[in-house]
C-alpha cells in the first residue's frame, strides 16, 4: 500500500489540506509547547510559528507520521530556543477533570503544580524528552528523531530527568 503524499504549498486553494492539518494537530502541538514552556502565551506563539512555517515552506510528507514528527520537531526546537532566551513562568493551571470532588481536584491540582514546577527545573533538553515520551506518549525512536539525537541519548536524558524529578518532588513534599 502506497502512502498518500500530503503537499502543502504557499498558495492556498479551496482544496488546500492546511486547515484539516491544523485542526488535527494544533491541540497536541499547543499542549507540548505548554508543557515545555510552562506559559500559555509563549506556547500559543510557538504553536502559531510552527504552523506558519509549515504553511509557508510548502513541505511534502509521505505519511501522517512524517508530518507529525516534523511538527513536533519544529515545536520542540522553537521551545528550546525560547527557553535558552529566558526561564519559563509557572502558569499551567489549565486542566480540571470533570466529575471529581472538590477535595480530589485540589489534591490533583497540587500534585500537578509540584510536578510542573519540577519539570521547569530540568534542563530544556531533558524536559523536552520527558514531555514527548512520558506525557505525550511518543516512542523513544520518535523522540530521538524529533530531538535529533540517538535513542540511547533519549533514554539517558529521561533516566536523568526522572531521577531529578524524584529528588525535586521529594524536596517539595518535605
Amino acid at each position: 500500500m502506497q502512502a498518500a503524499v500530503i503537499v502543502l504549498s504557499s498558495v492556498r486553494t479551496e482544496s488546500d489540506p492546511f486547515e484539516s492539518i491544523l485542526r488535527a494537530h494544533e491541540t497536541r502541538v499547543m499542549r507540548t509547547a505548554l508543557r515545555i514552556l510552562g506559559n500559555r502565551a509563549d506556547a500559543e506563539d510557538i504553536a502559531q510559528e510552527t504552523f506558519l512555517r509549515l504553511h509557508c515552506r510548502g513541505i511534502q510528507f509521505e505519511s501522517e507520521a512524517g508530518l507529525s514528527a516534523w511538527l513536533y520537531r519544529v515545536a520542540v526546537n522553537l521551545c528550546l530556543d525560547r527557553t535558552r532566551a529566558r526561564r519559563p513562568a509557572a502558569d499551567l493551571r489549565d486542566l480540571k477533570a470533570p466529575g471529581i470532588s472538590a477535595e480530589s481536584a485540589v489534591i490533583r491540582q497540587q500534585s500537578r503544580d509540584i510536578l510542573l514546577a519540577a519539570l521547569e527545573e530540568l534542563p530544556p533538553r531533558e524536559r523536552a524528552a520527558v514531555v514527548l515520551r512520558e506525557i505525550e506518549g511518543l516512542a523513544t525512536p520518535e523522540v530521538a528523531d524529533i530531538l535529533g539525537v540517538a535513542e540511547a541519548t533519549v533514554r539517558s536524558q529521561i533516566s536523568k530527568a526522572v531521577s531529578k524529578l524524584r529528588a525535586i518532588v521529594g524536596r517539595e513534599k518535605v
